[in-house]
This record gives structure tokens, sequence and C-alpha cells, in this order.
């Protein structure tokens, strides 16, 4: 297990750079399918396409307390699975990670 965590550590923190990390990395890990790897990569394109999804109707409230409230939700998911990450744990993000990883099981 210590063998896959050090190989999927890289692809893992790509993953959490931006949006297109998270592409990048998906492309990284396309030929060896590390397992490590491929939880991180799932856990941030749940985070990333969550914050797209949720940033258009928070958005239309114009409310800086309530746009705040959602950077500081996805700040926090993001900071807990990076700072996992770069652990080289396995740890789902709350609320939502065991959610992330039944729904892109078959995507990633």
């Amino acid at each position: 297990m210590q063998n896959t965590v050090e190989e999927g550590k890289t692809i893992a923190i790509v993953s959490h750079l931006s949006i297109i990390g998270t592409i990048i990395a998906i492309v990284m890990n396309n030929d060896k399918k590390n397992t490590f790897a491929t939880f991180h990569i799932r856990q941030t394109l749940g985070i990333f396409l969550l914050f797209f999804a949720l940033g258009y109707p928070v958005g239309l409230f114009d409310d800086w307390m309530i746009s705040s409230s959602l950077y500081i939700f996805i700040f926090i998911l993001w900071a807990y699975s990076f700072v996992s990450a770069l652990q080289g744990q396995m740890n789902l993000i709350p609320l939502l990670g065991s959610f992330f990883q039944k729904f892109f099981k078959n995507i990633i």
C-alpha cells in the first residue's frame, strides 16, 4: 500500500491545483490506474464541479455573506483533501466524499 501511495502522490497533488490540474491528473493516471491518485482525483473533481454548480445560483443572491460562505466552504473541503494527499492518506472529505467516490467510480 505504501508503494502505491508514493507512486500516486504526485498525481494526487496535481489534481488539487485547479480544474485543469484535475484533467491533467486524469490523463496522467490513465495508464497505471493508481488507487491513491484515483481516490484524490475523484475528490477534487467533485469539489470543483460542486463549486461550479453552486457558484451561479449563489451569485444570483448578490450578497457577499452568502458568496463568502460558499467560498469558505469549498476552500475548507479543498484544503482538507489537499492536506490528506500531502500526508499520503485517503480521507473522505466531510459530507460529500463518499458520494463523490460512488458518483465518479465509472468515470475515473
